[in-house]
């Protein structure tokens, strides 16, 4: 046996022992002048029907992955690129999609003349690519389940924080906003006003037209609370089962007066459907009102307790009407 003899077969054995198909075109011609035989037969396909030329191999590759397969073997001609490599899928005699790569390179090619022989080798790749689209899908699948995580997480979060039947900050949400705004109104000298609200008579709602009706007028009320209220500046709260706090930053006395008797009016007014047949109940409120003023060293729960106290004088003198107690 000569030599070339010998390192043909030393390669043959390195390539069979690697998992990889030599194979080689003629640049010129267009020939496929050594198959990637193996390849094609490991595809299913007779020595009769594997391709003879590069259109025909062409024919056998994923669509979408043709358009990459010539990109990069362009790539590789214009001398964008050193080399030749790509990763593609080709279809088996029984038409399932196989993942295979290519590496190769121009031989022959001198300093001034290009080669005319692309040579590279074929190996199977599919078993690492299904795990990479196991992975990818596991990866695909924590997306989405850490996604919904953060949804329900979202959803309880806003059910800790908000009352369930009107949509407001519930009591303990208040109280956390309200001790963060004294701190910051003391700090900047900003004041801050509470106005603690309270349905009138609400038990006769009840008692005249049962719980539900009760329902859509504490809603209706809140409804109303919420709309004389700046969206992300100031805090409308239930505060307990028929009566509101409203928390207004950087509002003086005067103001916070003006906003209570717009509230109270608005209440007044409301005709609020609490059968399915039509049937309609009024209600008032009374309103409390305390305010914080610069150098003024209470706490917000002081501050509510003032609120509270003006309220209660509210009711006293006939209720529907707003009381004020504020600061110094």
């Amino acid at each position: 046996m000569g030599d070339a003899d010998l390192n043909k077969d030393r390669l043959e054995l390195a390539l069979e022992a690697a998992g990889l198909d030599l194979w080689e075109n003629d640049l010129i011609t267009g020939e496929v002048t050594l198959k990637a035989s193996k390849t094609f037969v490991e595809l299913g396909f007779s020595e009769e029907e594997i391709a003879s030329d590069l259109q025909g191999i062409y024919g056998l590759f994923h669509p979408d992955d043709l358009g990459k397969v010539k990109k990069a073997v362009d790539d590789h001609l214009s001398g964008r690129m050193p080399q030749y490599r790509c990763e593609f899928r080709l279809r088996s005699k029984s038409g399932e999609w196989v993942w295979y790569a290519n590496y190769g390179r121009i031989m022959d090619g001198k300093s001034s003349t290009p080669g005319k022989r692309l040579i590279g080798v074929t190996f199977n790749i599919d078993d690492r690519k299904r795990r990479e689209g196991e992975i990818e899908q596991i990866n695909r699948q924590l997306t989405e389940q850490n996604a919904l995580l953060q949804q329900l997480n979202a959803a309880l979060a806003l059910l800790a924080a908000n009352d369930s039947l009107t949509g407001l900050s519930n009591r303990r949400t208040l109280m956390e906003l309200g001790v963060n705004e004294c701190r910051r109104a003391q700090r900047f000298g900003h004041p801050l006003s509470v106005l603690v609200v309270d349905i009138d008579l609400f038990k006769a709602v009840n008692d005249d037209w049962g719980h539900l009706a009760g329902d859509r007028v504490i809603c209706a009320v809140a409804q109303a609370c919420r709309a004389r209220t700046r969206q992300g500046v100031d805090t409308v709260a239930r505060y307990g089962g028929e009566e509101f706090v409203l928390v207004l930053p950087e509002t003086d006395t005067a103001e916070a007066l003006r906003l209570a008797e717009s509230l109270r009016d608005a209440v007044a007014a409301l005709q609020v459907v609490v059968n399915d047949t039509g049937g309609t109940a009024r209600v008032t409120v009374s309103i409390g009102v305390a305010t914080l003023h610069l150098g003024d060293e209470r706490s917000f729960e002081d501050l509510v307790n003032q609120a509270d106290k003006a309220l209660y004088q509210a009711k006293e003198t006939g209720r529907n009407n707003v009381q004020c107690c504020a600061a110094r």
